[in-house]
């Protein structure tokens, strides 16, 4: 258990229990990838909405980006995570092409210590190793706004959060019918199909989405000849029903199956080379929930119910008896409560409690024991969290939160979170700065596979941040700037065996143990002008994320695949009403890919240039050039990247 005097004091303050479920996100204003949010008309009209309540857009006190659908229809990007690359902070390595395994890293943080939300359903998968989750196979498709929040957010969304949250939301129709229709095509056999249909009434909002992916790929094996293909289906679904004035009924439900092929290690060489190994993944998420008012309407109620299911398995053609070489299921079941309070006017609060269990099952089939039994495991975490923020001053706003986990396995863990935000000069500029204490649990992998170790303890980190927004000009110009610093210790990792390591024992290829500590420490500038034809932004990230463990050989070395340098520009010209052209450049520096920093991955610039026509009310056609100038790089050492290709499409809207 830990203890924050400060934050204690202002909750012991409070009469009304709090917490917001995900809060600190998301601007209705036409936003940047770059990062820095344009107002919209007047400043105290803004509202921000919060994952689970509104918000006034100068009340945020942590770090936010806010991506709304104009600004991911523009840049015609189709996998997630290069579009999250585009804001401050965010990095990816992927280990191919587009649904190859892909790591997302916020301000340095491991891929496993960022949360994953899909209308309001965490994402994590239990039988993967860290438990993160893998964005290869989550594409646009019908998300229509993305919230992404970096720092620490234990307190607000639980065990992996220490970088930060990526919260997505699917399209919601606001008229009484609505279509829309998406098709492109282009290099590599590319072809993408996205369709979605829903309406509103008085009583009942309902939309239906699905879309198809497939590409011919190139080689996943850096050097290798071979192309690797891949597919994707998704469907989406959500209902929203008034049933009458003071309840309400959500049901959302979201679907991926996918395929990837793989190159391996082929038997007798085990060298990394072409092979004709896939992998399938099937993905299912699924909500219900019901939403009431009581005391006036100035308590609002949820309890809602989740689940995910991730079923995993990698294929190989050529072994005999069995194709199968792996198999993994991860299943979450949540059960959860929250109430929001208007405890005053200017107050807020908002206070829940959540269930969550967790199973897995994996098993490795191969010649020698093509059926073998499988390692199954599950644990329960039971939580309850509480936040509140409140105007204590002309512009002045507070939030202060804390969390309580009782995990099956570890115990019980108490951490919070503070944030305030300081509106000067009429709203043109705000001051935001930002403490919070991270934890992530143990994963079921972790603890009870062959590899497991029962007395893991949890990492915890305590991460700080504190900016800068001003507007100028007449909200022409946006200017950003952000400084960040994060410690972890306790970071469960992969200690091999034989080793010095005591849980060593004859016979086992290795064992996970808490036994490193990181720092990771930078600054995000971010800036956006927007002139009568004319968008520009901008941003760059210096991270500095290193290894701490004292007497450790690696001690002071970068943290792999966490580059120092990053910047990103966009710009985008309206030539008349109908026709835009714009371009993006990505900039990465030097980064390392293992601990001991003897294998370097290379700076690049990668520049994409589109086009668009609006040739009617309800009809578009688009174009792309990506990597123009075919630049050859790796973020993961002797997997490939794509080369220069053309896209064109077609985007309806009814």
């Amino acid at each position: 258990m830990r203890f924050i005097f400060p934050l204690l004091c202002v909750c012991n303050a409070l009469t009304i229990v709090a917490h917001v479920m995900g809060a600190q996100a998301m601007a209705q204003t036409t936003a940047s990838p770059s990062g820095a949010v344009l107002r919209v008309g007047d400043f105290e009209e803004i509202v921000v909405t919060a994952t689970r309540s509104p918000q006034l857009l100068y009340k945020i006190g942590s770090s936010v980006t806010v991506l709304d659908k104009p600004a991911i229809d523009k840049t015609q990007i189709v996998a997630v995570s290069e579009l999250l690359a585009l804001t401050p902070g965010v990095t990816f390595s992927r280990n191919g092409g587009t649904g190859s395994t892909t790591a997302l890293r916020i301000r340095g943080a491991e891929t496993d210590q960022t949360a994953v939300v899909i209308d309001g359903v965490k994402l994590n998968d239990p039988a993967a190793p860290g438990g993160g989750y893998n964005f290869g196979n989550m594409l646009v498709g019908d998300i229509d706004r993305i919230e992404i929040l970096r720092g620490a957010q234990s307190t607000l969304w639980g065990s992996q959060a220490i970088g930060g949250v990526v919260n997505m939301v699917t399209a919601v129709p606001d008229q009484p019918f609505e279509a829309a229709f998406d098709a492109e095509g282009g290099a590599r056999g590319t072809a993408y199909g996205r369709a979605g249909l829903g309406g509103t009434s008085d009583r009942v909002t309902w939309r239906l989405a699905g879309a198809y992916f497939t590409d011919g790929g190139f080689s996943t094996f850096a050097n290798g000849r071979e192309d690797d293909g891949y597919r994707n289906i998704g469907m989406s679904g959500r209902a929203d029903a008034a049933l009458s004035d003071q309840v309400s009924l959500d049901l959302r439900a979201v679907y991926s199956d996918a395929r990837t092929d793989l190159d391996g290690f082929p038997a007798p060489v085990f060298a990394f080379a072409d092979t004709r190994e896939y992998e399938k993944t099937q993905e299912f998420v699924g909500y219900a929930g019901v939403n009431f008012a009581t005391s006036g309407g100035r308590l609002k109620n949820r309890i809602a119910y989740s689940y995910t299911d991730t079923d995993r398995g990698n294929f190989n053609p050529d072994q005999t008896v069995t194709d199968r070489t792996f198999i993994a299921r991860g299943r979450n079941n949540r059960i959860e409560y929250q109430g929001t309070y208007a405890v005053a006017p200017g107050w807020t609060s908002v206070f829940g409690l959540e269930y969550e269990r967790s199973s897995f099952e994996t098993s490795a089939p191969s010649p020698f024991d093509p059926e073998p039994v499988p390692l199954r495991a599950h644990v329960g975490l039971t939580s309850g969290y509480a936040q509140v923020q409140g105007d204590i001053a002309q512009g002045l706003t507070l939030t202060a939160g804390l969390r309580y986990d009782d995990h099956e396995t570890f115990g019980h863990q108490l951490l919070g979170q503070v944030a305030a935000a300081w509106a000067l000069n009429d709203g043109d500029t705000v001051l935001r700065a930002s403490f919070g204490q991270g934890f992530k649990a143990p994963t079921l992998y972790q603890l009870y596979s062959i590899f497991g170790n029962l007395n893991l303890q949890p990492e915890d980190a305590d991460s700080w941040d504190a900016g800068i927004e001003h507007h100028l000009l007449d909200d022409t110009v946006a200017l950003s700037a952000v400084a960040f610093y994060r410690k972890t210790k306790n970071q469960i990792d992969f200690v091999s065996c034989p080793g010095a390591n005591p849980l060593c024992v004859v016979g086992l290829f290795g064992v996970y143990d808490n036994i490193a500590r990181t720092r990771a420490k930078g600054i995000e500038l971010a800036a956006t002008v927007e002139m009568d034809s004319v968008t520009v932004g901008a941003n760059y990230t210096y991270t500095d994320a290193e290894n701490r463990v004292s007497g450790n050989s690696n001690f002071g070395k970068h943290l792999a695949r966490r580059p120092n340098h990053v910047a990103n520009l966009t710009a985008d010209y309206a030539m008349t009403e109908a026709i835009s052209a714009g371009l993006t450049v990505r900039a990465v520096g030097k980064a390392f890919d293992n601990p001991s920093n003897t294998n370097v991955l290379k700076s690049y610039t990668v520049v994409d240039l589109r086009a668009s026509w609006q040739i009617t009310d309800v009809a578009e056609v688009y174009a792309r050039m990506e990597n123009v100038f075919d630049q050859t790089y790796q973020t993961t050492r002797d997997y490939g990247t794509a080369g220069r290709g053309v896209f064109a499409g077609v985007r309806a809207r009814f």
